[in-house]
């Protein structure tokens, strides 16, 4: 097995992708609408991160048709995609690392992810939710749907092979698509040591598990 850099990856697979998370991965079908419920009604502004092809937009434009959404995704070919579904919508794209970009400091009245975050560590995962947390507004939710373990020992085998392949090829540093899944405990802890007052799982099915933490 070999790794690819990730926007290769996702690029290479985007006429496929829809069908494949919908229907190919557990919970992704129900997690899609179930995230819409999530969402407080009086949110006007909105951080996607890793928003692919919008897959977990359709209920939330449903729910809050005027709906302002910023979404940050590394591979151009799903801002495509997202871009055709939702012409209507009032959508600021950008095709950028969300570790990179500059979110700003209290923006967003939510910010969400889905299925984005498993392929990274621990350390990456928690500088990126110091940004979510600076850039939501006082009271801001962060929404976290992906998939997740229930053991120490998975993920501690995933980091593993992570790290393994890696040395293989030589790439310790940069961004390669594989799982490295976080046991449901690690992940609301992440979101605790920034800052987050209330983290809880409210949903899961499979291993499609979906958080929420208040500012």
């Amino acid at each position: 097995m070999s790794l690819e850099e990730m926007s290769s990856f996702f690029t290479k697979r985007v006429e496929d992708y829809d069908n494949h998370m919908i229907n190919e991965v557990e919970g992704c079908r129900d997690g899609y609408e179930k995230i819409a419920e999530f969402v407080p009604s009086t949110t006007n502004n909105l951080l996607d991160l890793g928003c692919g092809t919008g897959l977990q937009l359709e209920k939330i434009f449903n729910k809050l048709p005027n709906l302002k959404v910023t979404g940050i995704d590394i591979t151009k070919a799903m801002l495509d995609k997202l871009k055709e579904k939702y012409e209507t919508k009032d959508l600021y794209l950008i095709n950028a690392s969300y570790f990179d970009y500059d979110f700003g400091i209290e923006v967003y009245d939510t910010a969400i992810s889905f299925q984005t975050l498993h392929h990274f560590s621990h350390k990456d995962k928690r500088t990126l939710f110091e940004k979510i947390y600076t850039t939501l507004k006082t009271n801001g939710f962060y929404i976290e749907g992906d998939y997740m373990v229930q053991s120490q020992e998975e993920e501690d085998f995933y980091y593993a092979e992570n790290k393994r392949l890696r040395e293989e090829m030589g790439v310790m540093d940069g961004f390669f698509h594989y799982d490295t899944p976080c046991t449901i405990e690690n992940e609301i802890n992440l979101l605790k040591s920034v800052g987050f007052s209330q983290v809880k799982k409210l949903w899961q099915k499979d291993n499609t598990v979906i958080l929420v933490a208040k500012k």
